[in-house]
């Protein structure tokens, strides 16, 4: 079995680490590694991708993760990164945000026969006595140096709180626990949570006298310079219900030209021989490696029905793609066109009304707006105004034109915002 951070190493995942030669010897041999997720909302996005699939890559190589949900942190607010205060959440609201992204987790790591295993910090944190944390684990940290943390320091000209300079004690005792109960030797995070995994490698070898490492992982952006999983309808989710298996097709088959061979060896479990063989494409072949991208990272996240049915969509609207059987070959992607009348419509985001209003005729910014095209029928306007909106393929020429029955093509309207949104009309013949 290959070093996995060799492998973490080749793939890029590796920005920092405490000691390069010590952690690659350590995972010579199965070892127990963790990575905090906050459960500040229901689901994780495409930015927490890079450390979710770190951890796949650990047990691919034989070592036991632990996804630990952050529901006890959650409470207090991991300032890194952030130039103001989080906003609070309650204690029910974070136990089940934590509940939700325990079944998310599940479908990149295996958490069966314990060959990995989930925790929830909050079951040790929420019942600790803050008296005798102080005392015991307050006692380890200097103040001068925590400040010269650059989480701490970025948010000092905006205003710290009292409670989020708690985080990094909280933290490195969460790497110390973990030491103590399940033998945890390294913990992995952004770049950003430098700072608090040196805390927590310090605070072991203080409390002891013993090793431990840690691991951070660049903080990735587009080759245009933007937040990655960020969009101008906003983030990418790996929940379904909140972006579509479509919608994240499209999110990564629209990936810019620099950045595919990079994300492929991020976010795929491609070998890295067939991604450097790609490395130099350009144009339509290009594109057929986007296709690839595409498909893989959907299939990772959502399972190969729905990334079948995804590709297929987009296949339909945008034109099949004849992918060479040498082209990356260990992706499962459909390498052959499929049908248009096979094409699965439940890749892309529809909309059942009752012909009834279609009879009457739907204002077209009203539409757009109800099914979430545009984000308010204001939005709508401008967007239909400056000719950005479609109806079957058509430009529509007002905003107030109206969709009635006699757009039904094959028994559906197929509405398109810009370039890439694209939203299916089905009728209800009841109504």
């Amino acid at each position: 079995m290959q070093n996995a951070y060799e492998v973490l190493e080749e793939r890029g995942f590796i920005e920092q680490s405490t000691d390069v030669d010590a952690c690659r010897q350590l995972l010579e041999k199965p070892t127990t590694c963790y990575i905090g997720f906050d459960p500040t909302a229901t689901s994780l996005h495409v930015g927490s991708l890079l450390p979710i699939m770190s951890l796949a890559h650990m047990q691919r190589c034989g070592h036991r993760p632990i996804a630990l949900v952050g529901g006890g942190t959650a409470l207090v607010g991991d300032p890194s990164g952030k130039t103001e205060m989080r906003q609070m959440l309650s204690r029910e609201e974070i136990d089940e945000n934590a509940e939700k992204l325990k079944v998310q987790l599940g479908r990149f790591i295996d958490f069966s026969s314990g060959r990995a295993l989930l925790v929830n910090n909050a079951d040790w944190l929420a019942p600790l006595n803050y008296i005798e944390f102080l005392r015991d684990i307050g006692r380890h940290f200097s103040v001068n140096r925590m400040l010269s943390a650059e989480s701490y320091k970025m948010r000092l000209e905006t205003g710290l709180s009292f409670i989020e300079f708690n985080y990094m004690l909280l933290q490195a005792y969460d790497f110390l626990l973990l030491f103590d109960d399940y033998d945890c030797s390294i913990q992995m995070g952004g770049s950003d949570q430098w700072g608090n995994i040196v805390a927590g490698v310090d605070l072991v070898r203080r409390m002891r006298q013993k090793t431990v490492y840690g691991i951070t992982f660049p903080l990735i952006t587009t080759a245009s310079g933007e937040k990655m999983g960020k969009t101008a309808q906003g983030a990418i989710w790996l929940d379904s219900s909140l972006t579509s298996p479509y919608e994240y097709y499209q999110y990564w088959i629209n990936t810019e030209d620099q950045d595919v061979t990079r994300f492929l060896g991020y976010f795929t479990f491609l070998p890295m021989d067939e991604i450097r063989a790609v490395a130099g494409l350009q144009g339509a072949d290009l594109n057929l490696v986007k296709t690839v991208l595409a498909y893989e990272v959907t299939r990772i996240t959502h399972g190969e029905a729905p990334a079948s049915a995804a590709q297929a969509e987009s296949e339909e609207i945008f034109g099949a793609r004849t992918i060479p059987d040498d082209l990356l070959p260990g992706s499962g992607v459909r390498r052959q066109p499929m049908a248009a009348a096979d094409a699965a419509a439940a890749g892309m985001p529809s909309t059942t009304i009752g012909s009834s209003r279609l009879r009457q005729g739907i204002p077209a910014f009203e539409l757009f707006a109800e099914v979430g095209l545009c984000s308010s029928k204001g939005e709508a306007r401008r967007l239909l105004q400056q000719g950005g909106g479609y109806i079957n393929g058509r430009r529509i020429q007002k905003f107030d034109d109206r969709a009635t029955l006699e757009h039904l093509d094959k028994g559906e309207i197929l509405l398109r915002a810009g370039k890439k949104k694209y939203h299916r009309i089905q009728v209800d013949e009841d109504q």
